[in-house]
Formats: C-alpha cells, structure tokens, sequence
C-alpha cells in the first residue's frame, strides 16, 4: 500500500536526524499525510509525506531561511552535497541496503548489487528507485526485473531471520553493529565474484561499525556511507532486493500461522504479538519477532 511505504520514508527520514541530534516527535497519521516536528533549540519545522493518486511527496514545512530548515535540508535531501540534479555515481561500485530493521516481526535483509555503467543503464529501465517509494506490488515486479539484469554473481542477499538475529543481538548487543556485521557480510560476499574499488551504503550509527566488521578483501574497498544512499541506482536496486526478500518471508509465514503480521511496530504489531502467545505460546515470539523490541516487555508486562 502506497500508506505503508508513506510511513516507511518518514520514519527512515526521522530514524536519520535523530541520529544528528534533533529533538523530534513520532510521526502522527493525517487524512492524507504522515508529519513529524522537527526542533533545535527555538526553532521548529515540520516534515509531511503525503500519500495519494498523484504518489508520494516529501517535503519540509518552516521557515527555509532559519539555519534549521537548511541543515535539515541539507541533512535529507543532499543540497550541499549535490548542488545539480544529476547524481554522480564511481563507473562501478556495489550498493548495499537493507530492509527489516524497523520492523518488529520478520528478518533482517541486506543485499548489495554490483553495477557499472552498462548495468546502471538496464536498471534504470526497469523503474529501480527507492524501495520505500513502491508498493510490494511493484516491488516484486521490478525485484524480477532487476534480477534479469543481473547475473548470480552480481548480486548478493543475507537473510538474518528472527531466530539467528535474536540469537546475534545477544551476542552483539547493538543493532547498527548487527546491521553492519551483516552489511560486510554482504561485500565480502560479493567481492568474491566481482572487481571494484568502490561501495556505498545508507548511513547508519557510527561509520566505523562496517569497517570495524570487514575482511581482508572488504577494507581495500573505498566504502562510501552517505544518508539518502538510494539516490545511487545500485543501493536503490539493493534496497528493492532486500524489500523483496522481507515481503516473501511475511507471504510464508502468515499462510502457515494463518494469522496477519503487520510490518513496522505499531498498536496493531502488539496486538498481532498478543494472539500469537495466545496461540502458540510466549516462546514462539522468538521464532518470528526482533524481541529486544520495546513491544515485547510492553505485551509481557500487560
């Protein structure tokens, strides 16, 4: 639903400036838009995405002169990094993204992909953007696009289902360091079948966690961690992958349980995890839930 990928954007967009430090509120639902305020200090902004016939728009309510409204500006949509239009991206690089990480049931998925020029045209073809901007609808059908384009040795998709995370968040105790660990995981993999001398990936937490979490092959790559990554075709065509993968685990599980497992982390996530200790006990949370998730000790507790 074109909703639900409204509510991915804006709480990616609010994830990122909370890492910068903004004072900012949860996302409430309008009639056709989701908005969030944004504070520094004295000053106040909002962010919309609207939802509806025409797509999805972001934008930034407030003042633009204050020195707020341009670092947010900045921050989000690239202004000072990318004064044109035109993105430059490496003549070949691997994009990696992930999808789940928000999400209190499911996986946590990352995939990387490997373009260069010829490759970078193709995909353009095929309408790959931002995996949060399309429907599941769209984006099993462009995944399947993509996945033409590509050779198996061009891509690469690491999967970390509910219970083999749960089991790495007691390990690792950090989520962005999970994310990372898997991140690297993802290159490494890659660069086994493939040469380049450069990646990118979205920006998340400390930018030492990936490089702290690669191999000998993997820290001869310049990795580049910059936020709004899907603006390069190769991590948007990443983020699809990752998004298609994480869609076909919630299709084969909510046939076998025969029950619905909303996305994201929500009233209705906590209501879902409630019928499910009902039906299958408290244990089984840990086979289909991140359990580390504030949700868990909420529906315990009640």
């Amino acid at each position: 639903m074109i909703e639900d990928s409204a509510k991915r954007i804006i709480d990616k967009h609010l994830d990122i400036l909370d890492k910068e430090g903004f004072k900012i509120t949860s996302p409430e639902k309008r009639e056709f838009n989701f908005e969030a305020s944004i504070k520094s200090g004295k000053e106040s902004i909002k962010l919309l995405v609207f939802f509806g016939k025409k797509g999805i728009k972001t934008i930034l309510q407030g003042n633009k002169e204050s020195d707020l409204y341009r670092r947010v500006n900045s921050i989000l949509f690239g202004t000072d990094l990318f004064p044109s239009n035109e993105i430059i991206e490496p003549e070949s690089y691997i994009g990696i993204d992930e999808s789940g990480k928000g999400d209190y049931f499911g996986p946590l998925v990352i995939a990387g992909v490997f373009v260069d020029k010829q490759i970078r045209d193709q995909l353009i073809k095929t309408g790959t953007k931002d995996s949060k901007e399309l429907s599941d609808y769209e984006i099993k059908n462009i995944a399947a696009g993509i996945k033409k384009i590509l050779t198996i040795r061009n891509y690469n998709v690491v999967t970390i289902n509910p219970e083999k995370y749960n089991q790495l968040y007691l390990k690792i105790g950090n989520v962005n360091k999970l994310l990372a660990w898997g991140h690297a995981r993802v290159l490494e993999n890659l660069l086994s079948n493939v040469k380049t001398t450069d990646a990118i990936s979205d920006k998340f937490g400390n930018e030492n966690y990936i490089i702290s979490s690669l191999m000998s092959e993997g820290k001869k790559v310049n990795l580049i961690q910059t936020h709004k990554g899907e603006r390069f075709i190769g991590v948007a065509a990443a983020s699809i992958l990752a998004r298609e993968k994480f869609i076909d685990w919630f299709i084969k599980q909510q046939k076998e349980l025969k029950l619905t497992l909303p996305k994201g982390a929500s009233s209705l996530t906590e209501a879902a995890a409630k019928n499910i200790i009902k039906e299958f006990g408290e244990d089984f949370l840990d086979k289909i839930a991140k359990i580390h998730f504030k949700t868990t000790k909420k529906i315990l507790s009640e």
